[in-house]
């Protein structure tokens, strides 16, 4: 990263860490495939097993219940399907209930057909209607199959945190399935599957600083699982064929390490940035809107409305000064569209919000660059609309 620049994107993606840096170079000085059985092959498949359990730590499950893929859209696609397996018997889920505000490698509904996929609305805030959820699962139609519920943890746009064990609560008297995409919560705030009451995690490495193209799908036992996405020699545990990528998992595994260690130092100083950050906000840009401030959300996370000014306007702006913010998730090829969190909301999806998301690399200079910057956009706001 050139060092005359401030990035503040840590929900798209994470800056790779230097000890994940340093794992996958060890890494690739390995000729071993972790399925071969000769001694190069069983040092890369110790290296694998050793991630695993990292990646397992940070989320408080079993290691033998991860399963690695090649990021988080692939363990969605895998997990959401209508067909799984309890030990030898096949198990059918008719339906899939998934919040309006979900990430859209949920939206698609994975192995469903589009029929069988239905939006579960969230308030204002962009928390999820549990009312609207009870009543989709009081009339799931039992007779075609389980019901299954996907829903992020935290929301990658407005950080907004979602009550999960309330969920599962609803999920459980139904006799569902449960399925929690964790991606921007991993490594930012603490919780378990034990906790969450989930039946499946969706994680990605890219997210808490490990290496692009590698993610998990983390089980909560070892006899429900979903039938394989990707068939062939018959890897991770028959659930993921294909080679391991050995390098990006022990990289996952070396991010997970750091992010667990520190989980509890870095959020209390990214909540302190960010309440830098957003009295800063207010102060210089006072009918600037910050949304979902009145409910919880990542440490990290601030997505602000400014009236009279585009998102996407204001993101060039801050580009052009050096300053890397988004207008929404990096999960559309660079895409520039409304947001469909904001219009699940109610907002104004047309203008948008910026979205700031801070991390390892951020400290007090970078927050009050940024406020500065603010600052200039908004003044041109007003100048040009006199």
């Amino acid at each position: 990263m050139r060092k005359d620049r401030i990035y503040l994107d840590y929900n798209a993606t994470a800056p790779l860490l230097e000890e994940a840096r340093a794992a996958m170079l060890a890494a690739m000085d390995l000729p071993g495939n972790p399925s071969s059985v000769h001694a190069d092959g069983r040092a890369a498949r110790a290296m694998v097993n050793a991630a695993r359990r990292q990646v397992a730590l940070l989320v408080g499950a079993e290691p033998s219940h991860v399963t690695f893929t090649s990021g988080a859209s692939e363990a969605a696609s895998h997990v959401l399907s209508p067909d799984f397996k309890m030990g030898r018997a096949s198990v059918r889920v008719g339906r899939l209930y998934v919040s309006a505000i979900e990430h859209p490698a949920v939206l698609s509904g994975g192995r469903f057909a589009a029929d069988d996929v239905e939006i579960v609305p969230v308030d204002g805030n962009g928390v999820i209607d549990l009312a609207a959820l009870r009543a989709c699962l009081a009339s799931h139609p039992g007779d075609n199959g389980l019901p299954m519920v996907a829903v992020m943890l935290a929301n990658n746009e407005s950080g907004v945190i979602q009550p999960i064990a309330a969920i599962a609560d609803l999920v459980r008297a139904a006799g569902g399935i449960l399925v929690v995409d964790a991606v921007q919560a991993a490594a930012r705030i603490p919780f378990s599957m034990a906790e969450l009451g989930a039946d499946f995690l969706i994680l990605s490495a890219h997210k808490i600083g490990g290496p692009k193209g590698v993610g998990a799908l983390i089980s909560r036992g070892e006899m429900l699982m979903p039938a394989p996405l990707v068939t062939g020699g018959g890897q991770e545990m028959g659930h993921r064929s294909g080679t391991e990528n050995l390098i990006g998992i022990v990289g996952f595994g070396a991010a997970a390490h750091i992010g667990q260690e520190m989980l509890a130092s870095e959020r209390e100083r990214l909540a302190g940035l960010t309440r830098s950050l957003e009295d800063g906000l207010k102060a210089a840009v006072p009918d600037a809107v910050i949304l979902s401030r009145d409910v919880e959300r990542l440490p990290n996370t601030t997505f602000v409305a400014v009236p009279g000014l585009k998102a996407e306007t204001a993101q060039i702006a801050f580009d052009l000064e050096g300053i890397a913010v988004s207008s929404g998730s990096a999960c559309s090829s660079g895409k520039v569209g409304e947001s469909h969190v904001i219009r699940a909301m109610g907002g104004d999806a047309r203008s948008g919000a910026l979205r700031i998301s801070i991390g390892r690399g951020t400290g007090p200079d970078e927050i009050e660059r940024f406020l500065g910057v603010m600052a200039q956009v908004a003044t041109r706001r007003e100048r040009a609309a006199a």
